[in-house]
């Protein structure tokens, strides 16, 4: 908690609200580090992993919809190393069917004998770009010259260096995920050494190439302002609420994560909203992203059973009445175009801004 405690308490005293009579639009979204082979699985679990979310994912969200009609939306944050056998061109589809999106998710470390350097590192997700390519993945016929843009999350929560010894390695890592065409990173919040000082917040972060952890600090994103050539950092929710043992009241740590021991309870998703991450200058824009892991069975029941179809009931039923409240269910993607729009001053339901600056990917299989 000493990495993110201080900015915590910061964050309580000078948080933002929204107008009473405002309407709250919620943007809903759920970042999956999705890794078939968690575990080191034999091949045949991964598939059978990818299949449970083939067959369930859309049974579930199509009993779903938000203000604008749209079903619960996943992205699958994908790693290039579970690249075998169909996962991917099976995940497109879902994609197609218009349940989410497929982003970048990467593992890379510093010990013998690979030893990442900038270079390696450049060529690694230059190389997966090209291969997700095949299947229109990060293809954009809104983004000028290369057509590629991609949201990110770091293995192990280690981005730019930031757990020093076996993770990442790479000091100037922003820079390049900046250069090879992200657009945003989705890593945090996490528990560890690497979680930013920062806390609750959408903000760009500035590489120091010399340092490790270079967004452990950054400039807010607000509404008139734009510093697009540094890279976004979109957190999720963090902070101490209030749990019960028999009688006695005791905090606890909330993070956003979604799996089959912290499922998403009425009570944590009161606390997601009441959070209010949002573009600061924009409060009733409130932006609730979650992470998981999707793959391993132990999580299956929280997304994809009757506990993921009582969290989206609860939000449906609570926080979409059309006046306090108008819900929309997010792709990562999604997200980004929203902020943005916000950013450049955007008014209105965001509803009209989720393809802003980055159309919808160019799936196929």
């Amino acid at each position: 908690m000493q990495f993110w405690l201080p900015g915590y308490l910061l964050w309580l005293v000078k948080r933002e609200r929204a107008k009473p009579d405002e309407t709250i639009h919620l943007l809903f979204c759920i970042v999956d580090h999705f890794e078939p082979g968690n575990g080191k699985v034999p091949l045949e679990r991964e598939r059978q992993r990818v299949s449970q979310w083939i067959e369930k994912y859309p049974i579930l969200a199509s009993k779903h919809q938000d203000a604008d009609g749209k079903p619960p939306q996943h992205t699958w944050f994908f790693p290039p190393h579970y690249n075998r056998q169909d996962h991917l061109q099976r995940l497109v589809q879902l994609c197609q069917d218009g349940y989410g999106d497929i982003e970048l998710h990467l593992h890379h470390d510093h010990l013998a004998p690979y030893f990442e350097t900038p270079e390696t590192l450049r060529e690694k997700i230059l190389a997966t770009i090209n291969s997700y390519a095949k299947y229109g993945i990060f293809i954009s016929s809104k983004v000028p010259d290369t057509g590629i843009q991609y949201g990110f999350i770091h293995g192990d929560w280690a981005l730019d260096n930031s757990r020093r010894g076996k993770y990442c390695g790479i000091n100037n890592e922003l820079t390049i995920l900046k250069e090879t065409g992200c657009y945003a990173d989705f890593t945090f919040p996490s528990i560890n050494e690497s979680q930013p000082r920062k806390v609750n917040s959408i903000y760009y972060a500035k590489d120091n190439p010399d340092k490790p952890k270079s967004y452990n600090t950054g400039i807010d994103v607000k509404v008139g302002a734009n510093l697009a050539e540094d890279l976004m950092i979109i957190e999720g929710p963090l902070g101490l609420r209030w749990k019960r043992r028999g009688r006695l009241p005791y905090p606890a740590i909330e993070n956003g994560d979604i799996t089959g021991t912290n499922p998403p309870t009425e009570k944590r998703i009161d606390f997601w909203i009441k959070t209010g991450i949002h573009v600061k200058g924009r409060p009733n824009w409130v932006i609730i992203k979650l992470h998981t892991h999707g793959a391993p069975e132990e999580n299956h029941e929280a997304l994809l059973g009757s506990t993921a179809d009582k969290m989206y009931s609860y939000l449906e039923t609570q926080y979409n009445d059309g006046k306090n409240y108008k819900l929309h269910y997010c792709t990562a993607r999604e997200l980004y175009n929203i902020i943005k729009a916000a950013e450049a001053g955007e008014k209105g339901d965001p509803n009209q801004y989720r393809d802003y600056l980055i159309s919808p990917h160019n799936y196929h299989t």
